[in-house]
């Protein structure tokens, strides 16, 4: 039992690590002012932006210093990254020493980098750990990476809320004292046996609890973290962030009471059946096994002929619909697909696609906020709306787990989750679109949020179960190189749309160049809301093509559970 206490000590040191180092999403927070003193342009300004998004394209060398270092060795180098590349930048913001463009931007390149480090460390952790309930520990994981700006700005409401510079230095120390409280239970981790199925549903039912504490925390930073608060209360608000934080670590005591009434009172009240599994490994090859049985069987089904209508199936033509959803369709969930075939499938494509217009577009419209906000007059909400963005997108992280606590009681492929998960998007920019008011840009916020968020997080089980659990490492960062790649198109797009429509030469305050009013963003908006209906109908015909996978699946899961 000590070990599967630790395993949970384990479980809240990675969401504390996750939920201080997604300092990518306070860039708004603070890119003004940056502008201002490096005196660049706004396209400029979306480069460091893109500088910060390019580290994910190097996170395979988090793998490989996983090789020949040991897990907290890479943990503290990834602090170290941050702490330099946010550090020197909260100098330069202060005016305390002065940089080239260029080594700003290698600066948010390194500091970009070390959030692909932290979350390896955090991904390999609860890998090792939590085998059996491996999804669920890495959606509640990934999803509190998502609140990392609501309690950054709670962070620095507490410190100096006059002050946007503070973020920089937030960025900088906290990760580093994130992974120094997290360094005991990384050091003493358990070497756990495989669990029982009565274990399995017990760590079933604990993640049931993780998860009502996390909406919990979800709700009291979009409560308190949207609004701005002085001296001693902005204290005490943070510090009860910190205290629904270190709440989970009662974890443990609940797996040692659990234990004890167990053994002591009564064995009948053992809980049966539970839908809270993903699909994990053994099931992937159970189905292989059960679907290669079927498979000539199902080859000579589409060969013969209807006998309703007389018509052989072979012989009929197909729309142009019906062959991009039929064409090389996947036939089972779980096959491996080293990265040489994977680009070449259409599934593949379809799935980058959704992606590329979808969560991506939510990133950088994070990115943008603070000039949008500035550009609509909302200067002084700025801090709210990084917040509601970030809140939002941690609901949508733990939104992503909600298919399999339902998954008993209602079935959808996991794909057609995604296709829902952003129909938010194209509403949001569209809205925006249609008003400029204040209220609209905070419901368009919180959608996009809560839209990229979903995405985020469903996008790694969804890998997973189209090609491969165990190329997953490979693959899905593959997949996310579409985030660099749109951070630069959509934010180039938009820094041109921008300085386009800049009415003066340069703002007295600022010695930048400002835009203000809707047309500063209204193009763009239109654009980004064109380009995730494009998203939009690329999950829908990846969900087409992949849907009889899942139902075959799932009626094969089932059908084998009913026998044992």
């Amino acid at each position: 039992m000590a070990g599967q206490s630790r395993k949970w000590m384990i479980l809240v040191a990675t969401t504390w690590i996750q939920g201080f180092t997604g300092t990518n999403f306070d860039f708004s927070a603070y890119s003004s002012d940056l502008k201002s003193v490096l005196g660049i342009s706004q396209v400029q300004l979306n480069y460091l932006a893109v500088a910060s998004d390019l580290g994910k394209l190097f996170g395979w060398s988090s793998g490989l210093a996983l090789m020949y270092f040991p897990l907290w060795a890479v943990l503290f180098m990834a602090a170290f990254m941050g702490f330099v590349g946010y550090g020197l930048q909260w100098l330069v913001i202060t005016s305390t020493i002065s940089m080239p463009y260029i080594l700003v931007f290698l600066l948010c390149l390194l500091a970009g980098c070390s959030i692909c480090w932290f979350n390896t460390v955090c991904f390999v952790l609860c890998i090792k750990n939590f085998s059996a309930n491996r999804p669920l520990a890495l959606s509640l994981t990934i999803a509190f990476n998502g609140v990392s700006a609501a309690l950054y700005t709670l962070a620095g409401n507490a410190i100096d809320s006059s002050s946007d510079a503070i973020y920089l230095l937030l960025n900088a120390f906290i990760p580093l004292i994130a992974s120094i409280a997290a360094l005991i239970p990384i050091l003493r981790q358990p070497s756990l046996d495989p669990l029982p199925p009565d274990g399995v549903r017990r760590d079933s039912i604990i993640f049931l609890i993780l998860n009502f504490l996390s909406i919990l925390t979800g709700i009291y930073l979009l409560l308190f973290g949207s609004s701005s608060f002085d001296g001693m209360r902005a204290r005490l608000l943070f510090g009860g962030a910190i205290f629904l934080l270190i709440l989970p670590l009662c974890i443990p005591g609940i797996v040692y009471a659990r234990d004890w009434f167990h053994r002591t009172i009564h064995s009948s009240f053992r809980l049966h059946g539970s839908g809270f599994m993903l699909v994990d490994v053994e099931d992937l090859e159970l189905h292989k096994e059960l679907l290669s049985r079927e498979s000539s069987y199902r080859e000579m089904r589409d060969e013969t002929v209807d006998v309703n209508t007389g018509q052989k199936s072979s012989g009929e033509k197909d729309g142009c619909c019906d062959t991009i959803v039929k064409k090389d369709q996947l036939a089972m969930l779980g096959e491996e697909h080293p990265a040489w075939f994977l680009v070449r499938r259409l599934d593949f494509w379809l799935y980058y696609i959704a992606y590329f217009c979808g969560g991506t577009i939510g990133l950088v419209y994070s990115n943008n906020l603070g000039q949008i906000a500035e550009s609509l007059g909302q200067s002084s909400n700025t801090t709210i709306l990084v917040t509601l963005y970030s809140s939002f997108s941690f609901f949508g992280r733990l939104l992503s787990a909600a298919p399999d606590y339902i998954r008993a009681k209602v079935y959808f492929a996991r794909t057609g989750w995604l296709a829902i998960g952003l129909v938010p998007t194209p509403v949001a920019f569209f809205l925006l679109v249609a008003s400029g008011h204040g209220v609209a840009l905070h419901i368009g916020t919180a959608l996009v949020g809560l839209s990229s968020g979903f995405i985020f997080a469903a996008a790694v089980s969804i890998t997973s179960e189209l090609f491969g659990p165990n190329s997953i490492g490979v693959n899905h960062n593959i997949l996310i190189t579409n985030i660099p790649i749109g951070s630069l198109v959509y934010g180039v797009l938009a820094a041109v749309v921008y300085d386009s429509n800049v009415s003066s030469s340069l703002n007295i305050f600022t010695d930048s160049a400002v835009c203000m009013g809707r047309q500063c963003y209204h193009l763009t908006f239109l654009w980004w809301g064109c380009l995730s209906v494009l998203g939009l109908t690329s999950s829908l015909l990846l969900f087409l093509r992949t849907r009889h996978a899942y139902d075959q699946f799932e009626v094969k899961r089932i059908s084998t559970t009913q026998l044992y």
